[in-house]
């Protein structure tokens, strides 16, 4: 195991900010667009989020890596993010659970990271300058080099990366003989969302990204679902196809982050890149249809435009963000269609939204 603790290492940012910090995990070189999750918990299932995918993520949370690694927490079959930025990092770990610590985790998983940063600070500038291009090494300390490798990254606005991390042949999950079949579109599907639908009895046959309706229609689900993931939505012209097709069939559907975006493409609303995003564990919604609150897990870096929602007689609103007032669910009119932005399988975060799977198999019984 490398003895990261007296290796130097950079973090230069698109907009020429430096930052020096010791070298994390494997010593080597990576880029990524820069975010950062406010959550205090979850660090394994954030780094193996695939709507993570090409993204350098920096945890607000003071220690990462103290309670260790654990197989049970992966969101997917691997390490999805692009790189860690952190303040404390903890080799050593306390959980009896864990299998190993984060170092050799990050070792074999080839991510390389930067620890020692003062977060804060740089959690205020990526706040107030936005979204942005950035690049960590441990292996080349030279500012001017590093700002010429940064120049060749592609913004991560009109990136089509879901086909880069769905599965490449359909695979089932649950129980067969349940009473209801989801076909699952994988755009970058969390493990946590098909946990979800197998408790409700659930059997779902989850197809690559570039699958057409056709094809998950000769499966004969009973509803569709459409998965969070990575990248520009807008780029996505084979999903906005899909979801038509299944609006068209009068199909039972259900979209998350990704897929909510997607469902708003597909009735003419157009999507944005976000300032920074919303990247945590307690981000307050109001369901406008329930008259309640509930506090939500979110990872997104795109939204979807507020007026044209506003504007339109085939989509309404269900749900908004308490903090910013940016949309956070809706539905199809007269359509059995509805999606979020956030994450109600929550993992990590709160359960306060998981109402909205049973709402959705009470809506193909319907």
């Amino acid at each position: 195991m490398t003895n990261y603790s007296k290796l130097p290492a950079i973090l230069v940012l698109e907009d020429g900010t430096v930052f020096h910090g010791k070298a994390a995990g494997k010593i080597g070189t990576t880029t990524g667009e820069i975010c950062f999750n406010t959550g205090t918990t979850g660090y394994q299932e954030i780094f193996t989020d695939p709507s993570y995918f090409a993204q350098i993520m920096v945890t607000t949370n003071a220690h990462i890596g103290n309670y260790g690694i654990d197989g049970d927490d992966e969101e997917s079959g691997k390490i999805q993010i692009a790189g860690l930025v952190c303040k404390n990092y903890n080799i050593n770990y306390s959980r009896k659970m864990a299998d190993q610590s984060i170092q050799m985790y990050f070792e074999e998983g080839n991510l390389v990271g930067i620890s020692d940063i003062d977060t804060r600070s740089l959690v205020r500038h990526i706040r107030d300058k936005g979204a942005m291009n950035a690049i960590i090494s441990s292996e080349n300390l030279e500012i001017e080099s590093l700002k010429a490798e940064l120049a060749k990254v592609p913004s991560m606005a009109g990136l089509e990366l879901s086909s880069k991390v769905s599965t490449t042949e359909p695979y089932y999950y649950g129980d067969e003989s349940a009473s209801t079949k989801i076909a699952v579109l994988d755009l970058g599907i969390k493990k946590n969302i098909l946990r979800n639908f197998d408790a409700r009895q659930v059997y779902a046959k989850v197809f690559p990204a570039k699958t057409s309706f056709a094809e998950m229609e000769q499966w004969n689900p009973d509803g569709y679902f459409i998965s969070n993931g990575p990248g520009d939505p807008s780029a996505m012209d084979y999903a906005i196809e899909t979801v038509k097709e299944i609006l068209a069939a009068d199909k039972p559907m259900f979209g998350i982050c990704l897929g909510h975006q997607i469902l708003a493409l597909a009735n003419d609303i157009r999507t944005r890149k976000m300032h920074n995003g919303h990247r945590g564990i307690n981000h307050p919604v109001k369901n406008i249809i329930a008259n309640k609150c509930e506090i939500t897990s979110q990872n997104h870096g795109f939204g979807v435009v507020a007026e044209d929602i506003e504007n339109s007689d085939v989509v309404e609103i269900t749900h908004v963000n308490l903090n910013d007032n940016s949309i956070e669910g809706i539905r199809v009119k007269g359509k059995k269609a509805f999606s979020v932005q956030y994450h109600p399988e929550s993992s990590p975060g709160p359960h306060d939204s998981r109402y909205l799977f049973d709402d959705f198999i009470a809506m193909i019984k319907d």
